[in-house]
């Protein structure tokens, strides 16, 4: 294989090879690093393994990204605040054109999966990704993780049975959950104190991401009261020149503001029943740099 041909190939591959990595780390630098470590062990890879490709670079990424989770875990351990993953732009488009396994990628990227997912084992999780977001044959998953099929299996069940326990139920229609995100944001902003609490559920969360380096709650804020009263007082902030843009989001809508012209917050909302359950605040500036040229 020439060094052209090695190149196009891994290409042809990278997009599942950051869908994996993402997903496993919840952040994009983490899942890029990992990604191009991957790279560096192809283009030295052996003709053995340059006979199944996607095999072999799934298998790479995995194992990284295992790695590089217990790395990043003994970091989160002393995050300031609520740990939220970084926001991903999400456009699965033509290249994934049924709409069912849009809806299965989409709901794997959702933050609330993700929040849930950090609860998992590394080997859970990778288990969880491959199989679950991406369809991998068991077969498969255990020759990448080097276990045998029926462990795959039992730590696959296991890791359901979590995820399923402590996902929440949310409405995923992405037209409702625009146009209610949208009435939301107008809400605060316009200063309807009464519409803007009429659009949240009595028992809405509201979790912020600061990292310690703006200014977010350091808990998480629960009731409509309390958090249609936070937002409020966010909305009538001073944020120099302020701007705002609706982005496609972890698969779902969300709303990217700008100071400045720079990335400022992102806002992030679940809907369950017709009403706001949880919103997301993201504001460390280190998780909104690759939103910048959005």
């Amino acid at each position: 294989m020439t060094a052209d041909t090695a190149t196009d190939v891994f290409e042809l591959h990278r997009p599942v090879l950051i869908g994996v990595a993402y997903r496993m780390l919840g952040g994009i630098a983490d899942a890029e690093d990992v990604v191009q470590e991957a790279w560096l062990r192809w283009s030295s890879a052996s003709r053995e393994d340059l006979r199944e490709p996607r095999a072999f670079l799934v298998r790479v990424v995995t194992r990284l990204a295992i790695d590089r989770l217990r790395q990043v875990r003994s970091r989160r351990e002393s995050y300031v605040g609520p740990w939220l993953p970084e926001p991903l732009v999400t456009d699965f488009g033509p290249a994934v054109p049924d709409t069912a396994e849009q809806a299965v990628l989409a709901d794997s990227v959702s933050v609330a999966v993700l929040v849930v997912l950090e609860s998992l084992s590394p080997l859970e999780r990778a288990v969880f990704v491959l199989r679950e977001a991406f369809g991998f044959p068991y077969a498969e998953i255990a020759a990448a993780l080097g276990r045998s099929e029926a462990a795959v299996r039992q730590l696959a069940g296991r890791a359901r049975r979590h995820v399923d326990e402590r996902k929440p139920r949310y409405d995923v229609d992405p037209a409702r959950r625009r146009d209610l995100t949208e009435r939301f944001l107008a809400a605060a902003a316009g200063g309807d104190i009464q519409e803007l609490l009429a659009l949240l559920a009595p028992d809405v969360r509201l979790v912020g991401d600061s990292g310690g380096k703006s200014k977010a709650p350091l808990r998480i804020i629960e009731s409509a009261d309390k958090v249609g009263r936070f937002l409020f007082a966010v909305a009538h902030g001073r944020i120099p020149d302020p701007g705002f843009r609706f982005l496609e989001l972890n698969g779902g809508p969300g709303l990217l503001v700008l100071s400045g012209g720079k990335p400022d917050s992102v806002f992030q909302v679940d809907i369950r029943n017709g009403l706001i359950q949880s919103v997301y605040i993201v504001r460390n500036p280190d998780k909104l740099i690759g939103l910048a040229a959005e």
